[in-house]
This record gives C-alpha cells, sequence and structure tokens, in this order.
C-alpha cells in the first residue's frame, strides 16, 4: 500500500513538473549574459571580460 501511495506521488509530481515546464515563461533569459562573450553575469557589475 505505501508503495502505491509513493509511485502516485511520484507520477503527480512528474506530470506538476511537465506541465509547469510547458506553460511557464522560461526563468533564464539572455539579458543575463555578456553581450560579447557569452558568460552568464552574475550581479550588476561588468563582465570578466572587460568588454561589458
Amino acid at each position: 500500500m505505501l508503495i502505491k501511495i509513493m509511485l502516485l506521488f511520484l507520477g503527480a509530481m512528474a506530470l506538476l513538473a511537465m506541465v509547469a515546464k510547458a506553460l511557464l515563461p522560461k526563468v533564464r533569459s539572455a539579458r543575463g549574459r555578456c553581450p560579447a562573450c557569452g558568460r552568464p553575469k552574475i550581479g550588476p557589475g561588468p563582465c570578466p571580460c572587460g568588454k561589458h
């Protein structure tokens, strides 16, 4: 009985994750990357490449 409950729970979580991934917009966008080198920027400071 416990195994059935765990499998149902995991199935529901997987279904919820698939629906959320399809409906919600992407969290990461291109604006978090340096336009010159393409590396992800962390924080408001300049990129380590020195171009932007």
